[in-house]
């Protein structure tokens, strides 16, 4: 048994936003740290993720994840190494995959841990790409928006972590063309000239319809959505007869605080015969075998990039929050404990 600390620092809830979080909204707290009780097991994190969901659960309100407790340690993805065990499957030194991110230290239930290995890729890279990320963009894609070699694809968000993946893994499948949309110019290049991407647009020079139209005069046949809104209007309006629209996230509206419009042509499903569809990574465990197959081939034969955004110190972790709902991340919004 490694040495257990006597406390670890952990980020509690302690008011619900009004809008866009702010620094007021949380508390970095310190909490004793006690030897894990049988079938448990204390871990150190090394890394832990921010993802745009978390900006849902700190609303009081009945969605498909609970919503954090005010005055409660927040929760999330993280990976971590072993030095305390009370259960047979795992040992000192062990690295797992758990979801008791946003502290130091975790006391684990062993049944909700599972173990990774460093060998194969590195820690972080199973908050992100071989991760809940990169299974949503695998699902979405391939499942919900059923793919299809020579399909036009458009993907919103295109420079996260979610969006970045869908666009390569539409190209290495045979997408006759990828376009994405991001925030800035910096990000639009980014995706042209190092993911792939036949073309982007920056959604602030302009409307993001009429963009759309110049980047796939031909119309799309796949929407993978994280933006909603403006986006997903654009998108129905783009969309070719049959296609199919995967419903990820609506980052868009997250933090308004007014009720939000939904597009305007909707009437265009109909005639269109479109399909819009949710999707819920934990809808989708049934593809992990294939997914972490495919995945892996391609990080290893270099066809697909996985980029991360690293932000050091868990008292940084807030901002971390604050700046990927913000767009300031690239790829992977990672969160790494170095004390």
């Amino acid at each position: 048994m490694s040495e257990i600390p006597a406390v670890s620092r952990e980020w509690h809830l302690v008011r619900r936003p009004q809008g866009w979080p702010v620094a007021e909204d949380f508390a970095l707290r310190e909490v004793e740290v006690a030897a894990p009780a049988p079938g448990r097991i204390l871990v150190r994190n090394l890394h832990m993720s921010v993802d745009p969901y978390m900006r849902g659960r700190m609303n009081d309100v009945k969605s498909y994840v609970p919503p954090f407790q005010l005055d409660q340690p927040m929760d999330g993805g993280a990976v971590g190494e072993v030095v305390a065990s009370a259960d047979e499957r795992f040992a000192v030194g062990d690295h797992v995959l758990h979801g008791l991110g946003w502290r130091e230290y975790a006391d684990v239930d062993a049944k909700h841990a599972t173990k990774v290995d460093a060998a194969l890729a590195p820690l972080s890279a199973y908050l992100g790409v071989l991760g809940m990320p990169g299974l949503t963009a695998y699902a979405g894609l391939f499942e919900v928006a059923s793919f299809k070699e020579g399909d036009t694809v458009f993907v919103s968000g295109a420079a996260g972590a979610v969006g970045s993946l869908v666009g390569q893994f539409a190209k290495i499948k045979g997408a006759a063309r990828v376009i994405g949309s991001a925030g800035s110019d910096e990000k639009v290049t980014l995706l042209t000239e190092k993911y792939g991407f036949d073309a982007a647009f920056n959604y602030k020079n302009g409307p993001v319809g009429e963009q759309l139209k110049e980047a796939a005069p031909e119309g799309i046949d796949v929407y993978f959505d994280n933006v909603g809104g403006d986006h997903l209007e654009a998108a129905i309006s783009s969309l070719n007869v049959h296609g199919r629209a995967t419903l990820c996230g609506a980052i868009a509206q997250y933090n308004a605080t007014e009720p939000t419009p939904g597009p305007r042509n909707l009437a265009l499903v109909i005639g269109k015969r479109l399909r819009l569809q949710g999707v819920l990574v934990g809808d989708h465990a049934g593809l992990q075998p294939q997914f972490v197959q495919d995945v892996a081939g391609w990080l290893r034969s270099g066809e697909l990039v996985a980029d991360e955004t690293v932000v050091e110190g868990v008292e940084n972790a807030t901002g971390a929050f604050l700046g990927m709902l913000r767009g300031e991340n690239t790829g992977k919004m990672i969160v790494s404990f170095t004390g």
